[in-house]
């Protein structure tokens, strides 16, 4: 990968990471100089434009690309979504855009006439946008970069983007079987989708990159999430999300559960118990300290004792070390950001001691 030279060490490394080796590590800085002399594309107007245009999305991230350093296993890659949540849309569930993420209007009114869920990608107004979006990336990319899955999303999360979250929380007490029906159309509709994209994205070892988290893995790979379980018990979450999460970490060769705050990690027992999930992601809450904090420690521990790989997110330069000493580096991917490119190789090089 001509802007990742070290791309087939990195993709080893990420590789043995999945099978709770590593440790692995993503920093990111400002490159000393661009890898390429490419133009800040002007920031059209449209908010709508912004998330849409293929030609401003490549030029954009190109650009963003071409100015940062890549180290340890961070890697550069076109990040195809359209929001967190794309295959709500695919489904119906219309997109409303703002600067840094978009919120999407639910499709379904009356369960009692909406009828089945189906993903059907002729005249697909908004898989034709995705397509667009990655076709020109692939373009474009001319062995620079890997061009990213979006970020689908699937289980309770994708059915409250199309039935609204208060709504389907009452579904969960009031119709227990319909939501069990929407959520395995639901999967079904993830495996096509998924399919379809990864035909033209996967690289050359049956690997992907997705667009969430700087993850990739040598086969069909993903990252799964519910983050509507912060608000539903332990016994909900066995009912209604573990049997069709693990469906579709039985599908994916590798999968991480993106596992949002706190009050999410209630249902972490459940999550280690599903024998096909291969790693866990933790993203601290708004207000709580970041992913490096020793008050996390504990939570990286239990996932790792569980069997699982653990990745923390939000972690400071300076908390690198501490953090690989105190949890180990088995099994261990730390995502972190340096304001320069010589701090970035310095963690680079204090992590290749704990390979």
């Amino acid at each position: 990968m001509k802007w990742k030279p070290d791309w087939h060490e990195a993709g080893e490394n990420l590789t043995q990471w999945w099978k709770r080796g590593g440790p692995a590590l993503c920093v990111m800085a400002p490159r000393r100089q661009p890898a390429e002399d490419i133009p800040k594309p002007a920031e059209p107007d449209d908010i709508g434009v912004c998330w849409t245009d293929p030609v401003f999305r490549c030029a954009r991230a190109e650009y963003g690309m071409a100015h940062t350093f890549f180290g340890g296993e961070a890697f550069p890659y076109f990040d195809t979504q359209i929001g967190p949540g794309s295959l709500g849309t695919f489904l119906g569930a219309e997109p409303h855009f703002a600067p840094t993420t978009v919120w999407y209007e639910p499709c379904i009114s009356d369960p009692d006439t909406f009828g089945p869920i189906r993903f059907d990608p002729d005249g697909n107004k908004w898989w034709e946008a995705h397509l667009a979006l990655i076709d020109e990336g692939l373009r474009r990319a001319r062995g620079r970069y890997l061009v990213g899955m979006p970020d689908l999303i699937e289980n309770l999360d994708t059915l409250a983007a199309m039935r609204g979250t208060q709504a389907l929380l009452l579904d969960l007490v009031e119709r227990p079987a319909w939501v069990h029906d929407r959520l395995a159309e639901i999967n079904e509709a993830f495996f096509a989708a998924f399919d379809l994209i990864y035909e033209g994205i996967c690289d050359a070892d049956g690997g992907n990159a997705f667009s969430a988290f700087q993850i990739w893995g040598p086969g069909k790979t993903a990252k799964v999430q519910c983050d509507l379980s912060a608000m539903i018990s332990p016994q909900m979450f066995d009912d209604f999300v573990v049997p069709h999460l693990s469906v579709q970490c039985d599908w994916l060769d590798y999968s991480m559960y993106h596992l949002d705050g706190s009050n999410a990690a209630q249902h972490l027992d459940l999550l280690l118990a599903i024998e096909s999930l291969d790693a866990i992601e933790f993203t601290p809450e708004p207000g709580k300290p970041g992913g490096g904090s020793p008050k996390w420690y504990d939570l990286y521990r239990r996932i790792k004792e569980g069997g699982k790989a653990v990745q923390a997110i939000g972690v400071k330069p300076d908390e690198v070390v501490p953090l690989l000493d105190a949890v180990g580096p088995e099994g261990l991917f730390i995502q972190t950001a340096a304001p320069d490119q010589a701090m970035a190789e310095r963690v680079v090089a204090a992590v290749e001691l704990y390979r």
